[in-house]
């Protein structure tokens, strides 16, 4: 239909006014006579593969939140080759999931990326010693044989061990070992401590049977040095986008809008756990429903509460990570203010208050998780 034509039509003013108020994405799901409108197509990179770590931008894609605020979101799974900084920040995709201290780096080495929430509120990083071994604390570290992934991942683990003392790099003082992204090296004792996030690898051991007893291990078995408790933490699973995409007021609007959508994902699966790692599962996890149904708890933990809100950044937790990322050279020198804003999460945050949602969680608690052996 000639443009002049389509204008003289009554049922295009309506979109035409809602397109001058800023109100499209209200009306994106549906034009007059209920044919669907054009939704704005963006791509989220993972940092790793489908799993419940994920959950909150799967349920908002599969509960319909995105399409509600007229996205179509494509969700690109990572791999230990696929470094989400260099997939956005080379236009492979507009939203990214990292930890905050490659985020710093990449910034710092030129890549134009800012953080616009701040999903995780504490660190997931543990390091893990059989009970038997005595090492209860980071001193204990000294003389033992110490695991970590590399990758990035080891600050936490390193600056704890300089609080105490001891030098990662003096092999007199430690033996660091270069750890698979598996637990055989710890289940074999090869390792007398062995890097673990508390939602994964740390109940992949738990999910594993004791040769000698014929059952599965149990945490009593285990000692558990939390780097939260320890004061090496450092932020992780932030969203973050390139600085110079979201200059544009079209693709702020986009920004806001996926957070507002991704936000009530994981609203939902904090209130709709066992929905929630129904959705997981649906889009084919490498573990099975056990792993993910604990999973899904432990990240659930490591958002709620939000005391600030959810997705807003703490400022103390941010200047721990920029202290531990300086000291152990990830960055040379302090981030510019650009690395990280607030405002469109606190917008999300106020739109979905209107809508009537909790977004601290401040009776958070955890839910029982019963261990299933090899996570089925």
């Amino acid at each position: 239909m000639p443009l002049f034509r389509m204008l003289l039509t009554r049922s295009v003013w309506p979109v035409l006014i809602a397109c001058a108020l800023g109100l499209l994405p209200a009306l994106a799901t549906a034009q007059p006579g209920g044919s669907p409108a054009a939704l704005t197509k963006v791509t989220l990179q993972l940092q790793w593969v489908t799993q419940s770590q994920f959950a909150g931008y799967y349920a908002a894609m599969a509960q319909g939140f995105y399409r509600d605020e007229g996205l179509e979101v494509a969700i690109k799974v990572g791999a230990v080759e696929i470094v989400p900084q260099q997939v956005v920040a080379s236009g492979g995709a507009d939203f990214g999931i990292a930890w905050l201290p490659k985020v710093l780096a990449s910034r710092e080495q030129g890549a134009p990326l800012v953080n616009i929430a701040q999903v995780l509120q504490r660190s997931g990083t543990l390091e893990i010693a059989w009970k038997d071994s005595g090492i209860t604390t980071p001193a204990d570290w000294r003389g033992k044989r110490v695991g970590t992934w590399g990758y990035g991942q080891e600050p936490e683990l390193f600056a704890a061990m300089r609080k105490v003392g001891i030098d990662p790099n003096d092999p007199k003082q430690v033996t660091i070992v270069q750890q698979p992204f598996d637990m055989a090296l710890f289940l074999n004792r090869q390792v007398d401590a062995a890097q673990a996030m508390i939602y994964n690898e740390y109940a992949q051991v738990l999910e594993a049977v004791n040769p000698k007893t014929g059952n599965l291990y149990r945490p009593e078995e285990l000692n558990v040095i939390d780097f939260n408790e320890v004061g090496t933490a450092m932020l992780q699973d932030g969203v973050f986008v390139r600085e110079d995409w979201l200059a544009t007021p079209q693709h702020q609007d986009t920004a806001l809008r996926f957070l507002r959508a991704s936000f009530k994902g994981w609203i939902f699966c904090r209130d709709n756990f066992d929905a929630c790692v129904d959705i997981v599962l649906q889009h084919g996890p490498t573990l099975g429903k056990g792993h993910m149904t604990w999973m899904l708890n432990e990240i659930n933990a490591l958002i709620w509460p939000s005391p600030l809100g959810l997705g807003l950044m703490d400022p103390k937790a941010l200047a721990q990570t920029v202290q531990v990322a300086q000291q152990y050279q990830i960055i040379k020198r302090p981030p510019d203010a650009g690395i990280y804003r607030t405002d469109l999460a606190q917008q999300a945050i106020e739109d979905l208050r209107r809508q009537g949602l909790e977004t601290q969680g401040l009776g958070f608690t955890k839910r029982p998780v019963r261990i299933t052996k090899g996570g089925e």
